[in-house]
Order: structure tokens, then C-alpha cells, then sequence
């Protein structure tokens, strides 16, 4: 007898339909898999044979042959494996009178009969309700994640038998209730404003590169606060939207990163050390392709600390990404493309010893010295960064001040306004940012004013910019106006924004 039973395999982002069929006929005891399976696939034989005499079911002695269609696609890992026994139970007429049309079974299987979670599990329920597929069983552990998903019949199994209850009707599983996404709270901790001690430059780039979700570049002696007014980027940045959320979550479920909660509700915030690789940056691998930091950053902040002990190659890497918003992954075995649309925050010292154009320390670098440390970034890459901000001392006075500092709640809500401006102007397109404009955009709302085009031109002649450079300041100098709610780009709007490039100026 011949059984068919759904399944989903993950191609990058997306599931993809994959039908298992299982023939159960007379002959000599075999079991053969074809399709494509891999190692982890092949090696369900033990599993699922152990999971059905452990769970008080049979596994045939018969002719066995599993087929997983289509055939030309590469099928990895052990989520086929609930498929595969109640492919085998229904075709050895185990379950009679079962309904088994149209339902998606994900899991795999222990030894013992326990269903085992599975990476990836919300990319493949999105993409096999876009199929028209809404009866689902799945893993009780990935039961948080799918709560999410509306419009289809979900349940959660722990046990093969417990499915083999539900599909008989004996004991049916109740299916999920939908959960109501409500955004995350950034905890604070000591990661807000308020702490901050002095650096008001770099407090105002911070809240521009936020309004507009521009990449921003911090350089400084070393314990100025750097790393301090980065990690303060969640409290200041706008709340998820359920649509962004989704869109996250699938990246970070890819990734086998998700949280008990099932959803991520807060904005990411990643930061890989500098010994991190290209791979490990971008994204890849020799079986399975997982997303890199970069897309894990997507929708958040990729934070680099020291930006020039970083290797070239993965510094170089993110060039693409920055102006494209995502990555295409090319192996072997296929090419998959993850999101990347993030805000890059990086953190400098100005040379090695640190202390470079600082107004009270001396620095003992050689010109040549200093040369060579800022060689290390490469200026196709500066080009691609916005604001470009030197943070220098800070004063004793400055630390024990009493002063009551801006927090991030009142900064927060000027990025919000500035990115509900953002949100008027780009509807109906795919831009959500200022920083996300090309050139059709700038020339229909950045029109600058005459005086603002000389301040523009003088600093293009006098500072040897790109054309990409002059772009990226007309786009800050946009995001400068909408935190001042001014429709019209001003003079002014356009000195400062000249005024983040640091790099360019030396």
C-alpha cells in the first residue's frame, strides 16, 4: 500500500512542499530512501523504527521504500522524520480511517516516540499557509512560536502516539491559541542617555542615525564612551511592528536563535567580536547555509567595537549588504538570499596608541603609524557610513556633574515622530527610512535651497566627496529636517550633516 503525507523542507527563508510517500509491499525485509535525502534524513531509519516498537506501534517487516518528491531537491535534516512514521503507519494500515489530507506534519523523532523541535519552523508554517495549508502538527517545544500565526489549525504533539491519538480521533489534541504580539521593552539597566556624561555631539548623531537609520561611526580615545552610547541604540530606537517582528523571528528561527518566547519582540542587537569570520559575518556553511550576523542584525543594530582589528575581507564583505539591504549566499548546492537591511554602529580609536587629536593627552603614534591604522578601513567603506563623529575626553567636572540628563524615553519619542514623517512620505513604496532612498527619491523630497546647495557644493570641491558620499549627506541632512518637523531641507540642516563627516576632513 501506498501512503502520502506532507512535509515542508527550508530553502533559505522559504519552505518548500515536499510530499513523502511510503510503499509498503510483500518481499524481503529492505528499506531504501530516495530523493535526495542526506546523512541526517538516511539516519531516520533507526529513529523512526525505535520511536514506533517504544511508542507500542509496528514497524513493518516488509519491502519498504520512502520517496521524497520532488526528487531534485536537496533534502536536510531531521524534521522529516514525523512524516516519514505516519507515512509508514498509514501505509501498513495502522491508521485506518485516519485523515491525513492536507495536514503538514514537522518533527523530529527521539528514540523514546518524543517529538523534538525543529529550526526554521515559522519560515515553513508562513510559507505553507501562502500554499494554501492551514492544519499543521507540530513539535509541543516550537508550540510559542507558531503562536503567532493566524488563519490556520495548529497543533502541538509531544508524542508519536499522541499523534497517533489525534489522527484517530481517541484522544485529539487541542490546537494553539493565537497570541497577541505586544513589542518588547528594551531593559534599561544602566543603557540609557541619562548616564552618558557629556558628549553632546555624539549624543545628536546618535539620535539622527536612529531618526533616519543611518550607519554611524564613533571615534575616540579610548574610554570616552563609545561603547556605552552604542549599547544605549535599542532604548532610543522605535518599537516593532508586528510585520518586522515576523520578518526577524524567521531569520532568527533559520538560525535555531529564538528565544523561549517564541517571537522576538525587541529590536537585535549584535555584536561580534573582532576575531569574528567572514562566514560567521555573512553567513554560510559547508551542509546547511545559516544566516550570518549581519542577518541576524536585520532590523536592529550590528555593532562593531574596534572597528580596525577587524580582518579586511570581512570588513569589505559588508559593503554589498549596506547598499543592497540583503546578501545572496552562492554554494554548491544553491543560492539563497537572507535579509540585512541594519543599522551599522562601529567604534574606533583614532590611532593606536589612541590618543590622536585629543585636547589633553599626547599622542606618541609616527604619522606612518597612523597611516597604516586607518588603512585598515578601506574608503569605499567610510563612504557607505553617514555620520562619522570623534568623541574626545570627557572632564572631571563633567562626570560628577549634577546636571539631570536627557534619557532615552524623551529622545525615543523624537525618533518616533521623525519616523512617523518617514512613514507618511514613503507610503506605498518598499522604503521605510530616509537612509533607504536612491536617487529618485532625493530628487523628489530633498530639494535643497540655493544657499544649501553652495554649503553642498563648497564641501564636495573642498573635501574631495563622492558621489555617494554627497547622497548620504543630502539623506542626513532629510532625516535633520524631519527631527526639526521641517518640511524643507534649510541651510543649517545641511552644514551639520556636512559636519558628521569626520574621515573626509583628514
Amino acid at each position: 500500500m501506498i501512503a502520502k503525507i506532507i512535509c515542508y523542507a527550508l530553502s533559505g527563508l522559504e519552505g518548500v512542499p515536499v510530499e513523502v510517500e511510503a510503499d509498503v509491499n510483500k518481499g524481503v525485509p529492505s528499506y531504501e530512501m530516495v530523493g535526495l535525502p542526506d546523512t541526517a534524513v538516511k539516519e531516520s531509519k533507526e529513529r523512526v523504527r525505535s520511536a514506533l516498537k517504544n511508542s507500542g506501534l509496528l514497524f513493518p517487516m516488509n519491502r519498504i521504500t520512502i520517496n521524497f518528491a520532488p526528487a531534485d531537491l536537496k533534502k536536510e535534516g531531521a524534521a522529516f522524520d514525523l512524516a516519514i512514521a505516519v507515512s509508514l503507519l498509514k501505509a501498513s494500515e495502522q491508521l485506518l480511517g485516519a485523515d491525513v489530507k492536507d495536514i503538514v506534519f514537522l518533527g523530529e523523532l527521539a528514540l523514546t516516540g518524543d517529538i523534538r523541535p525543529v529550526a526554521g519552523l515559522l519560515p515553513i508554517l508562513i510559507s505553507a499557509k501562502s500554499h494554501g495549508y492551514t492544519r499543521f502538527i507540530i513539535p509541543a517545544a516550537n508550540a510559542e512560536e507558531a503562536r503567532y500565526l493566524g488563519g490556520a489549525e495548529i497543533y502541538p504533539a509531544s508524542s508519536l502516539s499522541e499523534v497517533v491519538g489525534h489522527l484517530v480521533g481517541m484522544r485529539p489534541i487541542p490546537p494553539l491559541e493565537l497570541k497577541e504580539f505586544v513589542p518588547g521593552r528594551h531593559k534599561t539597566g544602566t543603557a540609557d542617555l541619562k548616564y552618558v556624561k557629556g558628549q553632546p555631539v555624539a549624543r545628536r548623531a546618535l539620535e539622527i542615525a536612529v531618526a533616519g537609520g543611518h550607519n554611524m561611526l564613533m571615534s575616540g580615545p579610548p574610554g570616552t564612551g563609545k561603547t556605552m552610547l552604542a549599547r544605549c541604540l535599542p532604548t532610543v530606537m522605535p518599537d516593532l511592528s508586528f510585520e518586522e517582528a515576523l520578518e526577524i523571528t524567521k531569520i532568527h528561527s533559520v538560525a535555531g536563535v529564538l528565544g523561549e518566547e517564541g517571537i522576538v519582540s525587541e529590536r537585535p542587537f549584535r555584536t561580534p567580536h573582532h576575531t569574528a569570520t567572514t562566514v560567521s559575518m555573512c553567513g554560510g556553511g559547508n551542509r546547511i547555509v545559516h544566516p550570518g550576523e549581519i542577518s541576524l542584525a536585520h532590523g536592529g543594530v550590528l555593532f562593531l567595537d574596534e572597528l580596525p582589528e577587524y580582518k579586511r575581507s570581512t570588513l569589505e564583505a559588508l559593503r554589498q549588504p549596506l547598499e543592497d539591504g540583503c546578501i545572496t549566499i552562492s554554494r554548491a548546492g544553491g543560492s539563497f538570499t537572507y535579509p540585512a537591511r541594519f543599522m551599522l554602529c562601529a567604534s574606533m580609536n583614532p590611532c593606536p596608541c589612541g590618543n590622536y587629536g585629543s585636547a589633553d593627552r599626547v599622542c606618541t603614534c609616527t604619522p606612518a603609524e597612523i597611516r597604516r591604522y586607518r588603512r585598515k578601513i578601506s574608503g569605499p567603506l567610510l563612504d557607505r557610513i553617514d555620520l562619522q563623529v570623534e568623541v574626545d575626553n570627557i572632564t572631571y567636572d563633567d562626570l560628577t556633574s549634577s546636571e539631570v540628563r536627557e534619557d532615552s524615553a524623551a529622545v525615543q519619542k523624537r525618533v518616533n515622530e521623525a519616523r512617523r514623517i518617514q512613514r507618511v512620505r514613503f507610503e506605498g513604496s518598499s522604503i521605510h527610512t530616509n537612509a533607504e532612498m536612491g536617487e529618485k527619491e532625493i530628487q523628489e523630497f530633498c530639494v535643497l535651497t540655493r544657499e544649501g546647495d553652495k554649503i553642498l557644493r563648497d564641501a564636495f570641491e573642498r573635501m574631495e566627496l563622492s558621489a555617494r558620499a554627497r547622497a548620504r549627506i543630502i539623506k542626513v541632512a532629510r532625516t535633520i529636517a524631519d527631527l526639526d518637523s521641517s518640511e524643507q531641507i534649510m541651510p543649517k540642516h545641511v552644514f551639520e550633516a556636512v559636519s558628521y563627516r569626520l574621515f573626509d576632513k583628514v
